[in-house]
């Protein structure tokens, strides 16, 4: 039902007669992210093309949104221009079913194992990065990771310290050395609309109702499938300049700590500098503290329809054996009205004009 107008039998013939995986990409993958873009968003563009030597190996880290298609859209770019595309890091959770886990593995895809007890989990750290700077120097192959593990369920981007002490394990140099030998270009990716938004609004309801409440794999499926199918309205993603310029003024008298406190901070000064803001992003802000300081970035048809969005959105919430009260209701709303406003709040942070607009 995600492709109802192909051919069966003629599918099967070009599937069986290929040979590779860039056949793959090329053949099957870009043509149906072309369908994807055509039927669920209103166009998907990229800027900062200029900013990356498609010829050196890459370590792509971007804001997380989309389970599949952060990583899927950002190909697509490349595949458009010509361009390789990255070698992706995907979590062993969302391997729920087998021809999942072989059709991450076709698109170039490699397994973060998580959920492991400590000396698992650094032995796994270990392996992970070590395979990462593989890829980049031995390979030469480019790598996305997103830069925090999991979505950020509010649209607040911060890259964890862990992700990046992971990428610095491997290497054989100090933190910062092993981190330039990765080339790491920050990229911002910005969706008008999120898919999501209501599933993740009643995840934080659910959170509070319960705080051990933890998703099931039914949970993580059915997301999978409302972003890639669900309207998005614009994509953008917007690729900044690797980080190796700046990491050379990094003091090398640092603690490991500070070093990653660092990179994490050049990263997420490019993602946020980076983000496409949309009318909506200015609608939330406003809705949310209850002003009108940017009204002049929308109309007011645009607020109306915003806001009867969020409430279309809120009306698909169900929560089993709970009827939802209006304070359930307006929790929601608000924690939908942050995920909205927090990329605004962002850029206006990382481009200092919080205090002067």
């Amino acid at each position: 039902y995600v492709m109802p107008q192909v051919d069966y039998e003629n599918f099967k013939k070009i599937l069986l007669d290929i040979t590779n995986k860039d056949e793959f990409q090329h053949k099957i993958m870009q043509p149906f992210l072309e369908l994807l873009c055509s039927n669920t968003t209103t166009g998907i563009t990229c800027g900062g093309m200029e900013n990356f030597d498609p010829a050196v190996p890459s370590t792509f880290v971007t804001n997380h949104r989309d389970i599949v298609l952060d990583a899927s859209f950002l190909n697509l770019c490349f595949l458009r221009k010509g361009y390789p595309t990255s070698e992706v890091a995907i979590g062993n959770n969302l391997l729920i079913f087998d021809w999942i886990t072989d059709l991450v593995k076709l698109n170039k895809s490699f397994i973060v194992k998580r959920d492991l007890k400590l000396t698992k989990a650094l032995e796994a750290a270990r392996q992970l990065s070590a395979y990462i700077h593989y890829a980049i120097s031995d390979k030469h192959e480019s790598v996305w990771i997103a830069q925090r593990e999991g979505r950020a369920k509010d649209s607040n981007d911060k890259t964890q310290e862990a992700v990046i002490k992971m990428l610095g394990l491997a290497g054989g140099g100090n933190l910062i050395d092993n981190i330039r030998s990765l080339n790491i270009v920050p990229v911002a990716i910005s969706y008008e609309y999120d898919p999501n938004d209501y599933l993740k609004a009643r995840e934080f309801l659910l959170k509070r109702l319960d705080p051990e409440f933890k998703k099931s794999q039914h949970d993580d499926l059915f997301a999978m499938e409302t972003g890639l199918l669900q309207p998005k309205g614009h994509v953008h993603f917007e690729i900044g300049s690797c980080i190796n310029e700046s990491l050379d003024t990094v003091s090398p008298d640092l603690d490991k700590h500070e070093m990653a406190r660092t990179v994490c901070h050049l990263i997420d000064c490019s993602i946020h500098k980076g983000y496409r803001i949309y009318p909506i992003n200015y609608v939330a802000y406003d809705m949310l503290h209850h002003s009108d300081f940017f009204s002049d970035r929308y109309s007011k048809a645009e607020k109306t329809d915003f806001e009867a969005y969020l409430h279309s959105q809120l009306e698909k919430v169900e929560v089993e054996g709970k009827k939802l009260s209006d304070l359930d209701n307006s929790f929601m709303f608000e924690m939908m009205l942050n995920m909205y406003a927090n990329p605004l709040k962002n850029k206006l942070q990382a481009n200092g004009k919080c205090e002067s607009r």
